[in-house]
């Protein structure tokens, strides 16, 4: 059964969705308010989050960048905000997915499966990448640097595993963007490089000096062991 925690503080669309969701097997958390929906994430660790932007006590965005602090749960943007703009900053922040309203629940759902997918379900059984002292581990959903294991968001982990299993091969932004995104390559291309930003600075390198994170002007990036240098 899996786990859902909704964080929205509109009462005519959280409780028929909570009671939609738990219909179709779910156990549905619900929260009104950011600060709520803080906390009953850390109290029930849920398996993932279905967040709302426009909520009374804080921002969505903002909640989001709280959330990433302190936990790596999957998180679903459910937002009137239609805009491209406000997508990508969504998506830049941490999002997983994002669901426009109107939605049903069949439709959000559809969303929950994807993503679950794209996380543990999927690479259950996935070979265990080694590129010098970085091993990632797509089964255990583990990535560690000279033993010690790595903080790293589920898009950054599901990034430097694409990276890893291309390792010594540039990888461009367009494919990331399909792969690991699973959206079309266009102005949402920044993505990728403030999450390589993200994801550098967790490896304990810079772009001016990299180490495992080497970027091709013009083409795209290449993960490869410090002693690969080419």
């Amino acid at each position: 059964m899996v786990r859902l925690l909704l964080i929205e503080d509109d009462p005519t669309i959280r409780t028929p969705l909570t009671h939609a969701l738990r219909e179709r097997g779910h156990a549905v958390a619900a929260a009104h308010t950011a600060m709520g929906g803080l906390q009953t994430t850390l109290d029930e660790r849920p398996d993932l989050v279905v967040l709302d932007l426009g909520l009374p006590d804080l921002d969505g965005i903002e909640l989001l960048r709280m959330l990433r602090a302190v936990s790596s749960v999957p998180v679903i943007i459910a937002t009137a905000r239609d805009d491209e703009a406000e997508i990508i900053r969504g998506l830049d922040v941490g999002a997983d997915d994002y669901v426009v309203k109107p939605f049903t629940a069949a439709q959000l759902e559809a969303r929950v499966r994807a993503v679950l997918r794209r996380g543990a379900g999927h690479q259950d059984g996935a070979a265990v990448a080694v590129v010098g002292d970085l091993r990632i581990d797509p089964g255990a959903r583990e990535a560690s640097l000279a033993g010690v294991l790595l903080d790293l968001t589920p898009r950054e982990f599901d990034l430097l595993h694409h990276l890893a299993s291309r390792a010594g091969q540039v990888v461009t932004k367009r494919e990331l963007l399909t792969d690991v995104w699973h959206i079309p390559y266009g102005s949402a291309d920044k993505t990728v490089d403030v999450h390589l930003s993200w994801l550098r600075r967790k490896l304990g390198e810079t772009a001016q000096e990299p180490r495992y994170l080497h970027t091709v002007r013009g083409v795209g990036v290449r993960l490869s062991a410090p002693t690969d240098r080419r």
